[in-house]
Formats: C-alpha cells, sequence, structure tokens
C-alpha cells in the first residue's frame, strides 16, 4: 500500500530490524556494567558514536545519545535560558512545535521569530539583522517537516559564527535524504532515527565540546555526563543500519528531485485549481504540500485514507491542535487555505509508478466530494 505520511515517521528497513535482532540477542547488556560482556556493548557504542560523528563531520565526544528530536531540543533551549537568564532567542517562524513550544516554556516573551517569505524560506539578510542584536541562541531548521522547504542554515550559520552567536540546527527532516556535509558548522544539531527507517525512541545531539555544562537530564555518568540513563545500544545500531541504507542511495539525488518535480507538476494537473506550498527548488525530494481548490483537508485526508492512501494534514505533532498550521500563516496563506492543506511524504522506496496513483486517488476524491456537495445543494457534508 504507498505510504505518503513519511515525515512523521517511516516502517523498518530490513537492514534495521536485523541489526536490531542481532544486537538485542549478542549486546543487550548495560554498557556501563565492569564485566567483559558489558564492555564489549560499551565499545560497540563507541564504535557507533564513531561512525555517526564522521557522517556530521565533528568529533565523536560531541555525540549525544538521546531518546529523539523533541529531547534535544528541548535541551538546548532549556540550556540557552539557563544561561542566558535575561536574554532572548530568535526562532524562525516555521520551526518545529518542539522548538517553538520549548522557546516560550523557557523564554517567555523573550522569543523573537525570524520570518520567512512566501516561498517558506528564510533571507539570510533578515537573519543577520536579527542574529546583529545578540540573541542568547538562533533556531533554524534544516528542511520543514510540513512544506519540505530547505533553509539557508549554511550561510545564517556562517553568519552565526562571525558574530559570535550560537546557532541551534533542527536536522531531523534533513538527514538520510540528503548529504550531511556543513552541519558541523552548527553548534547543536538535532537527528531522530524514525524519519529514515529507523526505530522509536533514539535519536542525538550533537553538543560542541565548548559547552560541557548542557544537560539533557540528570542521573549517572551516561554520555559523558550529558544525559544520565542506560544508554539504548540496540536501538543505536538500529538507527546506524538506517543511515548507512540512506546513504547508498544518495547517487540518484538527481533522479529523486526530477521525479518529485513530475509528482507536483501531476497533482496540480489533475485537479485544476490547486495550489503547490513553498519553494519549487529548494525542497525534499519526497515532499509535495498541496492547498485543493476546495474542501477542509480532513475530508481529503480521511477519503484518501478509505482509498488506501496514508497522507496527512501537516505536522503529526500538531495533531488535534486548533487552528490552521502555523508554518502556512508565516508564509501568508490565509486561514482558510491553510485548512485545506494536505501533505505528502514518501519514503526511499516510493517511485513515480506511486505517485501516479496518488494523483488518481486524489483526483477521485475531488469528484466524489464535489458530487457529495451537489447532492446536499451546495453544502459541504461534515465528516466524522
Amino acid at each position: 500500500m504507498p505510504y505518503f505520511d513519511a515525515n512523521a515517521t517511516t516502517p523498518l528497513q530490513p537492514a534495521v530490524r536485523e541489526a536490531m535482532d542481532e544486537a538485542l540477542d549478542e549486546a543487550w547488556q548495560n554498557p556501563s556494567s565492569p564485566f567483559r560482556a558489558g564492555a564489549r556493548v560499551r565499545a560497540r557504542l563507541e564504535l557507533a558514536r564513531e561512525e555517526l560523528a564522521e557522517r556530521l563531520g565533528v568529533d565523536p565526544p560531541e555525540i549525544v545519545f538521546t531518546s529523539g528530536a523533541t529531547e534535544s531540543n528541548n535541551a538546548v533551549l532549556r540550556h540557552a535560558a539557563e544561561r542566558s537568564p535575561d536574554g532572548w532567542v530568535a526562532v524562525s517562524a516555521v520551526e518545529h512545535p518542539s522548538v517553538l513550544e520549548a522557546a516560550r516554556a523557557y523564554f517567555g516573551d523573550r522569543v523573537r521569530r525570524i520570518p520567512v517569505a512566501g516561498d517558506g524560506r528564510v533571507d539570510p539578510d533578515a537573519a543577520d539583522a536579527i542574529v546583529a542584536e545578540g540573541p542568547a541562541l538562533v533556531c533554524l531548521m534544516a528542511a520543514n517537516n510540513e512544506t519540505g522547504v530547505l533553509q539557508p542554515w549554511r550561510e545564517v550559520a556562517h553568519r552565526c559564527r562571525a558574530r559570535g552567536v550560537p546557532i541551534h540546527c533542527d536536522a531531523v527532516q534533513w538527514l538520510g535524504k540528503l548529504p550531511a556535509s556543513g552541519l558541523a558548522g552548527c553548534d547543536y544539531v538535532v537527528g531522530s532515527a524514525h524519519k529514515i527507517g529507523g526505530p522509536k525512541g533514539v535519536g542525538f545531539l550533537r553538543v560542541p565540546v565548548s559547552d560541557p555544562g548542557l544537560v539533557v537530564q540528570y542521573g549517572g555518568a551516561q554520555e559523558s555526563g550529558h544525559r544520565g540513563g542506560t544508554e539504548n545500544y540496540p536501538a543505536v545500531a538500529g538507527f546506524l543500519a538506517a543511515w548507512r541504507t540512506c546513504a547508498g542511495e544518495r547517487g540518484d539525488l538527481g533522479d529523486r528531485e526530477r521525479m518529485r518535480g513530475d509528482a507536483a507538476r501531476l497533482l496540480e494537473e489533475t485537479v485544476p485549481g490547486t495550489r503547490l506550498v513553498g519553494s519549487r527548488e529548494a525542497v525534499l525530494w519526497n515532499t509535495i504540500m498541496v492547498v485543493p481548490p476546495r474542501f477542509a483537508n480532513h475530508r481529503w485526508v480521511s477519503r484518501l485514507d478509505r482509498a488506501g492512501f496514508q497522507a496527512s494534514t501537516g505536522s503529526a505533532c500538531a495533531t488535534g491542535k486548533e487552528g490552521p498550521s502555523h508554518v502556512l500563516g508565516a508564509m501568508g496563506f490565509e486561514p482558510e487555505e491553510a485548512r485545506r492543506s494536505i501533505r505528502f511524504s514518501g519514503t526511499h522506496a516510493t517511485g513515480i509508478e506511486h505517485w501516479r496513483e496518488l494523483a488518481a486517488a486524489y483526483r477521485s476524491v475531488w469528484e466524489a466530494l464535489r458530487a457529495e456537495e451537489s447532492q446536499n445543494g451546495g453544502s459541504e457534508v461534515i465528516e466524522v
């Protein structure tokens, strides 16, 4: 069954399941235990840390294994607020809820948003003007989870370094889809396994050696004192197995980008009046967000689900919240338009034939919704 909600989560890749099964059988002991079996698990954990660090271009001690991006993002913002109790934080207007809500919780009204243009991208010059005012921290994601739009994090990181301002980059949607080179230029980098075919409940936080005081959670001395608690080595092994598999498929990046462009045009043509959200060029190859000409997005998603296609209305972490997407609002969409938005996000296994099947279903749902509206005298049917 075609799956189009990969930016929310992904199924375990076969290589990941194999790596985790092996670790669960052979390396289940506590890495902090003093006997030889524990030491062997510790050695495996450190080799995994070295591999992940090499992929990012950082030193191994800078990698802290966590439960995922939400924990990591919260830790960075809490730490920044503790270090600068009277300071303020600059965050892009399209950040993930785990960044925006953490910023509000730890900085209160001392949060300044970096605006985005209509294509969903931050203007580096506009960001630089804010950075020049001296925030305690700048938060700019690598790729947006709703629209797939790529942010100019390299340029902004360069300007932050020049002004001595630390920058935090939520790279969850970037990793495994695009090369990680350059992310070492950001002070704090966050990743999560389950977005790329790995297990839920494991991720990492890059903490620069210049900041030994950041504590994710108190407890034991694990993770060089940054995060107390027994490390979950089998999950870490699954994370790296997932990343290795993704890394081996980057050679066809150009083909994937062309496929995404073809699929976007197909959706636009299939239902005239469909509006493509965000940049057409600076965008993840797996993500297409559209605004159909009519009907609330929850109706679209429900009908597509019945047809066998799993999609979403936006961020899974915002599901259940009142109001339209804050991302689309920041891009200038009217609330009524934002409430029609649908996100389609594929996996590495998604091919053009799957996008064609989706487009056909998209057209069928459009025709069915219009027919129902006509039967009800022009009034929208409320579905539950």
